[in-house]
């Protein structure tokens, strides 16, 4: 049995640590013990513990993307890594960018490989960073988009260096056999009533002031829809936290939105969102990957969603959903209303999307990538 180390910086739950918690579960069963490092209890912490895996709380400040590799290699905290690297006896480290500089310090000392999988376009190493990760064993890229941002308009590192693998989604937990009745109940929508929904955290680049506008304009034409949106301010930014109380302020003094949209803040049942939604949308300005949406395909939803980033590559336009411009609040109310009128374009396009999704994005080819890489490391180590 092979020991992996996990190390995150982040403690909530976003795409990011969903994609974890799902990597974990299917490397779980591929006879790998999956340890867990974190700076902090939360969200995270509470779901890694239900699943009785090894957790590991050691208080650290995570990386910005100034860090110099060399300086934080000498941080009292990597000393600590190291004894616990070698105390739980661990085969292969898998970090984060922002622990990334400290457990590859700690992983360097005991000869443990390391890999880190990139999450944001927007991580692109600075002049004085880049040998370091030119000198990491493994650097994946969980997009195109992902992949061009980090090596920049002149590639640093062979760009064959850096594998792309797409999230994995668990399409036995998504899938179109829910009713989401439950849901629609609980927040009072009425059964027959055309439902459109959001996931997504707050911050200003997940749009949920183009989701707003693009609800009015929706409301105006279907006075009898109604819009979902779940997600919290899940990392504690001050900034997030003032954008959501704007949209929250803005929503309820609107008055076409103020009885027919719902926040309903972050859901552990997420699924059952998307079983009481008609459409999806995603109003990212930008989408490194786009996770909401290919849970949502899962679910046999059709989605509509900004083109930037990763969702041009997930999505096929016309067939799996329709993509439109960041902040076209107008074009996607357009998208969203030719759905709703639509019930067998709807289930056609839900229908595909599930298959396009079982083919390309599962979480079981998502492992067996990992897997192969993780291998290639030990043999190399």
């Amino acid at each position: 049995m092979k020991r992996i180390l996990f190390a995150s910086w982040y403690t909530g739950l976003g795409g990011g640590e969903t994609d974890l918690l799902s990597l974990a579960d299917s490397l779980s069963k591929r006879d790998y013990a999956c340890h867990l490092l974190l700076p902090n209890e939360g969200q995270l912490a509470e779901t890694w513990r239900s699943a009785d895996r090894p957790l590991h709380i050691i208080p650290f400040r995570g990386a910005s993307t100034f860090f110099v590799p060399a300086l934080w290699a000498r941080f009292p905290v990597v000393r600590r890594f190291a004894d616990l690297i070698r105390r739980e006896r661990i085969d292969i480290v898998y970090s984060d960018y922002h622990s990334l500089p400290l457990v590859a310090a700690a992983a360097s000392q005991s000869c443990v490989p390391v890999a880190i999988t990139l999450w944001g376009w927007w991580f692109q190493p600075k002049m004085w960073q880049r040998r370091f990760f030119r000198q990491i064993p493994a650097v994946v890229a969980r997009s195109k988009a992902i992949k061009t941002g980090f090596l920049g308009s002149r590639p640093f590192m062979p760009a064959e260096k850096i594998p792309v693998i797409y999230s994995g989604i668990d399409t036995n937990r998504f899938h179109p056999g829910l009713s989401g009745a439950m849901l629609r109940d609980e927040i009072g929508i009425g059964r027959a009533a055309p439902a459109v929904a959001m996931i997504a955290r707050f911050q200003r680049v997940k749009g949920h002031h183009t989701f707003q506008r693009m609800a009015a304009r929706v409301a105006e034409q279907l006075p009898e829809a109604h819009f979902v949106v779940a997600g919290d301010e899940t990392f504690g930014v001050v900034a997030d936290r003032r954008y959501r109380d704007q949209m929250l302020d803005a929503a309820a003094r609107h008055p076409l939105l103020r009885d027919r949209l719902h926040y309903i803040g972050f859901r552990e049942d997420v699924e059952q969102v998307y079983a009481a939604a008609d459409v999806v949308v995603c109003a990212s300005a930008f989408e490194s990957y786009g996770r909401a949406n290919l849970e949502a395909m899962a679910a046999g939803k059709p989605v509509v969603s900004t083109n930037r980033g990763g969702p041009r590559e997930t999505i096929v336009p016309g067939e799996t959903g329709y993509l439109v411009d960041p902040d076209d609040a107008r074009g996607m109310a357009n998208s969203v209303l030719r759905l709703l009128a639509d019930d067998d374009l709807r289930a056609q396009i839900g229908l595909a999307a599930r298959d396009h999704v079982i083919r390309n994005f599962s979480a079981d080819a998502a492992a067996e990538a990992y897997v192969k890489i993780f291998e290639s490391l030990a043999r190399v180590n």
